[in-house]
């Protein structure tokens, strides 16, 4: 048998038909209550509104109008392109512009899928069956993107014959890896190892139990404040998202700042502990490091982070404190983080309440919710960049992916009790429970968001798809009149790690809360760089006076046990 370099032709032909499948594979992971039943739609159509059937008709003549036009304009040799192909990133190569077939291909992309959206506008649905036909019909949209497709890419095209089909060959190689693997690789995965060059600023495992490590930071400063901080980074994924390299770890810049600093570094769940729930997080990942970090520091009181689900995690635990009238904790920020659902974005086509009951049902009795699944489904919500993106990279043009320290991370993800899976998703996205006084109850007291009275910060990303920006706002109307709020720019991740020596991107601050998040950015003040520098001087205020430096971490009753990152965020999801 020939090999795939030596064969371009059969190459050819083998790694389009794992196109092809590939596609097909990530439509049929879309919500399945979404389908896209066209016959369904058609009759809708047909007992609609007769505003509906008259803009319908618009549709379909706008349809083969700009049909007409366009073949009308290749035939002619008509040279340009529109300003909406000229702003597609997915059309850059000279090709897509020059070539009559290629520019056939790009434009009539556009009418098809300009008539497929905006067919979705016209439905008239109930609001969450519009949304979830919407969404559906976006990702269709650009999963059939001719640049998705090898025969129909000329990039990948002219790579192969440049390459005598060694592109091609690498190609089919990188696909079979994944495949074995169980998802598309985003980055260099040997590039990077938590202890070496990711996860390094120095410090200590101080504190362990079943769900997690507690690091505590080594210094770097003579004098640090008096009340540490305790960060909370979500259970779903790695803590050091927020330790990354030395040049854009939140961590050392908070170990930098004078912060005697603490993390949670969650463990990646075995199928023998999926039974813990809820309660066992914020008793032992967020309470018990709390209880740790006094005693080794000697301080009263502790300061106290959370970003995304380690931010509801958080805030959970704060109103159980505040009803048990403990007061060690003198300020919250939250990062990312949603305390009301009632808006939760695209995530929401895929958690409807059979699919909530589905996972009750195959958790009832324990075991784990793959991080890998969670990957994948959040990847959906940005299928171009985190999945059509690679696609094309790694398989069409047999690219290995470049390392990237952040998709490196988005790649090591965690296994999560399903127990407590399915109860987050009933309780938060579908109820929307914790937003109710009393509704839920964690540690045997009753939780109430409002009797937390901590001054708060609240960080939100303007860019975010999975905590969008206004649902992280309402957070202020819980949390009440001490919270400041601040919207950064990026999204749910590079939003959050915008180190404050890049002096890049620009955040928003207001002295006063709006009515809502719209009255609030139109009050607002656009500021240049790092959100970072904002917050710690917030900080400072709720920090307690200078101290000696801890010459050594842990204490005699929280020995050190290992040297940071520990072994808990060295445990590989199965």
């Amino acid at each position: 048998m020939k090999s795939p370099a030596e064969s371009p032709s059969s190459a050819f032909q083998e790694l389009a038909a794992a196109n092809k499948a590939l596609v097909e594979d990530f439509l049929a992971r879309l919500p399945a209550s979404a389908g896209l039943d066209f016959s369904a739609l058609a009759a809708q159509f047909a007992i609609g509104s007769a505003e509906q059937r008259a803009a319908l008709r618009k549709l379909e003549e706008d349809f083969y109008g700009g049909h007409r036009l366009l073949w009308s304009r290749i035939v002619e040799g008509a040279p340009g392109e529109t300003a909406d192909a000229a702003k597609d990133a997915r059309f850059e190569a000279p090709e897509w512009r020059d070539l009559p077939w290629f520019r056939y291909l790009r434009e009539a992309y556009r009418l098809n899928t300009d008539f497929l959206l905006r067919l979705g506008e016209l439905a008239e649905l109930e609001p969450q069956a519009k949304r979830r036909l919407q969404f559906v019909l976006r990702q269709f949209a650009d999963a059939i993107a001719p640049n998705n497709f090898a025969a129909t890419n000329p990039e990948v095209i002219r790579l192969a014959a440049e390459s005598g089909g060694e592109s091609l060959a690498q190609g089919l190689k990188l696909l079979a890896g994944d495949l074995g693997q169980g998802r598309i690789s985003m980055s260099d995965m040997q590039a990077f190892e938590p202890g070496r060059n990711v996860a390094v600023t120095p410090g200590a495992v101080v504190l362990e139990n079943e769900v997690m490590q507690l690091i505590q930071y080594a210094p770097a400063t003579a004098e640090v404040r008096e009340r540490p901080l305790l960060i909370v980074p979500p259970f779903i994924n790695k803590y050091y998202i927020l330790d990354l390299q030395p040049e854009n770890s939140f961590v050392r810049f908070c170990v930098e700042q004078g912060y005697t600093t603490f993390i949670v570094s969650w463990r990646n769940m075995p199928p023998e502990l999926g039974h813990l729930e809820w309660d066992d997080y914020v008793r032992k990942g967020v309470l018990e490091p709390l209880q740790a970090m006094r005693e080794i520091t000697g301080s009263a009181q502790a300061n106290a982070l959370g970003f995304c689900v380690g931010g509801t995690l958080l805030a959970t635990a704060l109103a159980v404190l505040a009803q048990r009238g403990d007061a060690s904790v003198a300020s919250a920020t939250f990062l990312a983080t949603m305390l009301d659902f009632s808006e939760t974005g695209d995530i929401s086509v895929f958690i409807d309440r059979g699919f909530v009951e589905q996972a009750e049902q195959e958790y009832a009795k324990g075991g784990v919710m793959p991080g890998s699944r969670l990957a994948a489904t959040f990847a959906t919500l940005r299928a171009n960049d985190l999945v059509w993106h690679f696609v094309i990279n790694n398989y069409l043009k047999g690219r290995a992916p470049r390392a990237f320290d952040l998709l490196y991370w988005n790649s090591d993800g965690a296994n999560v009790p399903g127990r407590l899976y399915a109860w987050y998703l009933r309780n938060m996205y579908l109820e929307n429970n914790l937003r109710i006084p009393g509704r839920l109850s964690s540690c045997d007291v009753p939780v109430d968001l409002g009797r937390i009275g901590l001054p708060a910060y609240v960080l939100a990303t303007r860019e975010d798809h999975i905590v969008p920006w206004k649902t992280a706002y309402a957070s202020v109307g819980l949390l009440g009149p001490r919270t400041e709020f601040v919207l950064g720019a990026s999204g749910h991740v590079a939003g959050i790690v915008n180190p404050a020596s890049k002096n890049r991107r620009h955040y928003w601050v207001c002295d006063a809360a709006g009515r809502d998040a719209e009255e609030w950015l139109d009050n607002a003040t656009q500021h240049a760089g790092s959100w970072w520098t904002h917050w710690v001087q917030w900080l400072r205020g709720h920090s307690g006076e200078l101290v000696p430096a801890p010459s050594a971490p842990g204490s005699a009753a929280h020995p050190a046990l290992e040297a940071a990152p520990g072994r808990y965020v060295k445990q590989a999801a199965g």
